[in-house]
């Protein structure tokens, strides 16, 4: 299954090209292998076999606390795109909750302290307000629909780096990365849809559809080497 919306066959091709376009590394997963867990060994592979990137810039799918916590532990500049929040219209967001890093809490906007009280298996822990605080609040209504009158905010252990990485997105130098996927990597993936039948395989198996993302971009990077080398030379 592609995703909980289309139930069918499918595998993913994930790849990396450098700012030129040429296609740099590419891994064959089954369709239901979500984007963000590739973009390591992906990363990976460009510093084995060619060299240490500068910059890293990928889309809102690999927007995570782990892939920050990477790049930027391998003094990678992450280049990240603006998520909007996923909040409920009408209710506060995660921002207008205050983290208090030295005492290791949120504020509210009513200055109410939400408390640590536990992590969870995948990484967040848990700040949890109090009840008897939030039952009489006026703005309750916007805060949480708990049926305990409580809210719960939850923070990744590696969220500071997802901070800094929304941080440095603001950066010019970094938008001008950002704004060259459209021209390489979106573009590789076009035409290898569009020019080179990516859409559908009649293979099946990780080993040849492996085989055949490997054929397909080294055809699309002889096709942009041989453009090049029959341009003519400006004088």
């Amino acid at each position: 299954m592609k995703d909980e919306r289309t139930k069918q066959f499918a595998y993913s091709f994930h790849a990396t090209t450098d700012e030129k376009g040429f296609v740099l590394g590419t891994i064959v997963t089954p369709g239901n292998v979500h984007d963000s867990h590739l973009l390591q060994p992906l990363v990976e592979k460009v510093i084995e076999k060619v060299k240490k990137p500068l910059a890293v810039a990928a889309d809102a799918a690999y927007k995570t606390p782990a892939i920050a916590n990477f790049l930027l532990e391998n003094q990678l500049l992450p280049v990240l795109p603006y998520t909007r929040p996923k909040t409920k219209d009408g209710f506060f967001r995660k921002n207008d909750y205050v983290y208090d890093e030295y005492y290791d809490c949120y504020l509210c906007p009513q200055g109410q302290v939400l408390k640590y009280t536990t992590t969870t298996k995948e990484g967040y822990r848990q700040y949890k307000s109090n009840s008897s605080i939030c039952v009489k609040c006026p703005f309750l209504s916007q805060c949480t629909e708990s049926k305990n009158h409580q809210k719960l905010i939850q923070r990744h252990i590696w969220e500071a780096y997802l901070e800094e990485a929304e941080h440095l997105r603001h950066n010019d130098v970094i938008k001008q990365i950002y704004a060259k996927r459209k021209e390489t990597v979106e573009r590789v993936f076009a035409d290898a849809k569009e020019k080179h039948g990516m859409r559908w395989t009649t293979l099946r198996g990780l080993k040849k559809l492996s085989m055949q993302a490997m054929l397909t971009f080294a055809a699309i990077n002889l096709k942009k080497m041989a453009t090049w080398t029959w341009q003519p030379a400006r004088v």
